[in-house]
């Protein structure tokens, strides 16, 4: 029978969870000290027991001596779960609201932060097709993790989603059938290579990083509820000057702007869908 009462095994876990992630941040440079802590103790306990570690401080171990596993540290410490057109309505009112307005640039610049898989990335490609922008659009879609990153840029998936998403599609306005893009074999589904011709997959890190590009629309859904208050502060202000003048923002449906320091530079387009447009010039954009 252990000796060591709950308080004192709390305390622990904290101890050993701090010193993880004073580990990651000194000797890889990656700083989750501002992730929500509730969260991120689940993430990493799990990742222990994945890579069978007995504890915590055996991982840190590992994370401190063998360089070649971190980008397996960094996918698990990562939430790289999405759907292609996640949350129908939302896809719809871009459809319907936003690409209009974004017809008017002769070019438009996405930058999709977060991308996990790349699903809401292929999802916004196809958008774009059938808005006929698609040629003059570029896509940036960032993610921390080098891992979900090359399973974004092969774009296949298990076939057992493509029920779904094809009602999602469908849902979001979609004018075609789903199965036009993509070729089904051996239970997996592969998006047709045209839809990556104007995605640029790339390491970017929101909890230190800068602005990663200009932009016309900004992405980054269910991302933010994994990180503290100053974390979300930091990242809605990146959005906020990566943006031109009258661009826009969506946001999970979980996740709120109108608390943070930047909430008065924006104007609610649809609040409830969390799409929200840029009131004025952002710092560092041009007018």
């Amino acid at each position: 029978m252990s000796s060591v009462r709950p308080a004192e095994d709390a305390a622990l876990d904290d101890i050993e969870l701090e010193l993880f992630v004073r580990a990651m941040q000194r000797r890889h440079g990656y700083d989750f000290g501002q992730y929500a802590r509730a969260s991120l103790k689940r993430r990493v306990k799990r990742l222990a027991a994945q890579l069978d570690c007995a504890t915590v401080t055996a991982l840190t171990d590992r994370a401190l001596h063998e360089a070649a596993l971190l980008p397996r540290l960094l996918e698990g410490l990562s939430v790289p779960v999405s759907d292609l057109f996640r949350d129908p309505p939302v896809f719809r009112a871009l459809r319907e609201q936003v690409l209009p307005t974004l017809a008017s640039h002769p070019r438009i610049n996405i930058w999709q932060a977060g991308c996990a898989h790349g699903e809401e990335a292929y999802s916004l490609a196809i958008l774009l097709e059938e808005a006929g922008l698609y040629e003059r659009s570029q896509i940036y879609a960032t993610d921390i993790s080098v891992n979900a990153l090359e399973k974004a840029r092969e774009g296949i998936y298990p076939a057992r989603e493509a029920q779904q998403w094809s009602r999602n599609y469908l849902a979001a306005g979609g004018r075609r059938s789903l199965a036009d893009y993509y070729s089904a074999r051996y239970g997996l589904i592969k998006l047709d290579r045209r839809l990556r011709r104007h995605i640029t997959f790339a390491q970017h890190n929101l909890a230190s990083d800068t602005v990663f590009c200009e932009a016309h629309l900004v992405l980054c859904r269910n991302v933010l509820i994994y990180f503290s208050n100053p974390l979300q502060d930091r990242c809605l202000a990146l959005f906020r000057d990566s943006l031109v003048r009258g661009g826009f923002l969506c946001l999970g449906l979980r996740e709120r702007l109108d608390f943070a320091p930047v909430a008065g530079d924006f104007a609610a387009l649809d609040p409830a869908l969390r799409l929200y447009r840029l009131a004025g010039p952002a710092a560092g954009a041009p007018a």
